[in-house]
């Protein structure tokens, strides 16, 4: 049976190839030829990849990332849909669907939605609720520098706190949603906002995500 990760992952190559190399996304100043080269460096070259979240090698990630985006754009896609190497850790099932499943889902966002014409994919009840769950552990990492207090809201009326603080801002959308909202992508992202005025306004300009 096919995991999330895995599907997810198929629908983004997809959408980097028919986008082409050169194509905008929602990633500030990267093209899709940049995102799919993050992608490949991400679960292949963990030396590298360390860069994303230990800023001293930050440096040697940008060389490597670089040089993936010299190869050929076509290389690139395929390394993406073949998936990591045997000896990665993200081979493993369990640790491709845990550490990839959001993240291929919100890239591909990326790809779509940085397209003029660009339409709201429906997920699925099963795969919404994948989202959800992963959002609720991930909310506090991915709102700790929000500048107002933070509740994502489901239209069911289930929640999750991103960030404790006073004034509150409900910000209402289907997992989905919630989770580009979350990831940073709060423009393109379909929410509502609810709180005081200046609150939501300092929201909007906030730096979320990872």
């Amino acid at each position: 049976m096919s995991t999330h990760a895995k599907r997810e992952r198929l629908l983004l190559a997809d959408l980097l190839e028919s986008a082409g190399p050169e194509a905008p996304t929602l990633c500030d100043g990267w093209t899709t030829r940049d995102l799919a080269a993050h992608v490949v460096v991400r679960e292949r070259r963990a030396d590298a990849s360390a860069g994303i979240v230990v800023k001293p090698l930050a440096a040697r990630l940008s060389r490597v990332q670089a040089e993936f985006a010299a190869k050929p754009y076509g290389e690139l896609i395929e390394l993406i849909r073949s998936g990591p190497p045997k000896m990665s850790p993200f081979a493993l099932k369990q640790i491709d669907e845990a550490s990839n499943t959001v993240e291929f889902y919100v890239h591909a966002e990326d790809v779509r939605r940085a397209q003029p014409d660009w339409a709201r994919r429906e997920l699925d009840p099963v795969f919404e609720d994948a989202l959800w769950a992963r959002l609720e552990r991930a909310a506090r990492v991915l709102g700790r520098k929000a500048p107002v207090g933070v509740v994502l809201r489901r239209p069911d009326g289930q929640t999750a706190v991103a960030h404790r603080g006073t004034p509150v801002v409900t910000v209402t959308g289907e997992p989905g949603e919630l989770t580009m909202f979350a990831f940073g992508r709060l423009e393109a992202a379909d929410v509502q906002l609810d709180g005081d005025e200046d609150a939501v306004a300092k929201l909007r300009e906030a730096q979320l995500g990872v």
